[in-house]
């Protein structure tokens, strides 16, 4: 049996080297998250709540309503793809959140995004 309300969200972190100022502590990173509904239900994204954590232990909380200015609606089986970008002050830190979504069928419910790792590649450490 599938479950009604299921969305899995996968990251892809990336070191954006020419935006960044080390020296400044400004470490700029691009993700590209997939969002893909494995419900039975199509359902739209509401709003996002992340939180940016440096490894300072310096945490932003970002909450806003759908991503890149878009409230996506995916029906059972389809994906959204975005890249949107963070700052923080430290060469590693970690984000994590989640989506407030809403079902066809009037349910409220929220699509978890697992933690994922920023970091400039090794090189450059």
């Amino acid at each position: 049996m599938t479950e009604k309300n299921k969305i899995i969200v996968e990251s892809t972190p990336f070191f954006i080297a020419e935006q960044s100022a080390p020296e400044k502590g400004k470490y700029v990173f691009a993700y590209t998250i997939t969002i893909t509904n494995e419900g039975s239900v199509p359902a739209k994204l509401l709003n996002r709540h992340w939180l940016i954590t440096d490894s300072n232990g310096k945490i932003q909380e970002v909450r806003g309503e759908g991503v890149i200015g878009e409230h996506p609606y995916l029906k059972p089986g389809e994906k959204f793809r975005y890249t949107s970008g963070a700052i923080i002050e430290t060469p590693v830190g970690t984000m994590q959140g989640q989506y407030v979504m809403c079902s066809d069928e009037g349910d409220n419910f929220n699509a978890i995004i697992p933690r994922f790792t920023l970091s400039i590649p090794r090189t450059l450490h």
